[in-house]
């Protein structure tokens, strides 16, 4: 009897498809190879993780639109020397009408804290300015970071008159030139006297002074 060609079974070859998955698959790495290579880029690097960003700068605190701290629960103001004399002027606007002292500070060897905001940079020389509000019975204290190989600052005089003498004591002691100021010149030190005093590194002069001898009335 004959077998039907139909029916008859057809041997199978079981190697057969493994093979084909196995060359499929190299072909894939081969064409996903070529890809980062025409796009410029390398393999190793396309397998590296994104770097993490970094963290965020915090915003300083404001206060009148200026960077503030706080100190024994009073602000202090930490302007620009840009943004001083206007903001100076804007709180005269809202009732600081009184300046009550304008001083400077050298920090020339002081390493401690100095309690400045973000974004405010240390500087040798700073400005001091104390404002008192008498309606609100508030004082406010503004400082300004002033760089020793800049030393100068615009004068508060047309917005407080009264801070003439002091802009030229800090002039005499420290050697901060006051721009805009009507008289900067020395107040405390002879004009011909060199250097100045109150800087840190300012020689500790000495003034030999001869007593006569004063018999005892007893």
């Amino acid at each position: 009897m004959t077998d039907d060609p139909d029916t008859t079974p057809v041997e199978s070859n079981p190697t057969a498809e493994p093979e084909q998955s196995a060359t499929a698959e190299h072909e894939a790495q081969e064409e996903a190879a070529e890809a980062v290579g025409a796009a410029g880029g390398d393999t190793a690097a396309a397998l590296e993780p994104d770097p993490e960003p970094e963290p965020a700068v915090p915003e300083p605190e404001l206060l009148h639109g200026a960077p503030v701290t706080w100190s024994r629960g009073q602000a202090v103001l930490h302007p620009s020397r840009e943004d001083y004399v206007a903001l100076v002027r804007q709180l005269r606007n809202e009732g600081y009408f009184t300046c009550l002292d304008l001083c400077c500070v050298d920090y020339l060897g002081y390493t401690a804290s100095r309690d400045l905001p973000v974004g405010t940079l240390p500087e040798r020389f700073e400005v001091v300015v104390m404002l008192a509000n008498h309606t609100d019975r508030a004082r406010l204290r503004l400082r300004v970071q002033v760089p020793v190989d800049d030393a100068v600052m615009p004068s508060l005089f047309q917005v407080h008159p009264g801070t003439e003498n002091p802009e030229r004591e800090v002039f005499d002691m420290f050697g901060l030139d006051f721009t805009g100021h009507p008289d900067m010149s020395r107040i405390l030190m002879p004009d011909e006297w060199e250097g100045h005093p109150l800087r840190k590194d300012y020689d500790v002069g000495r003034i030999p002074v001869q007593f006569k001898g004063v018999s005892s009335a007893r």
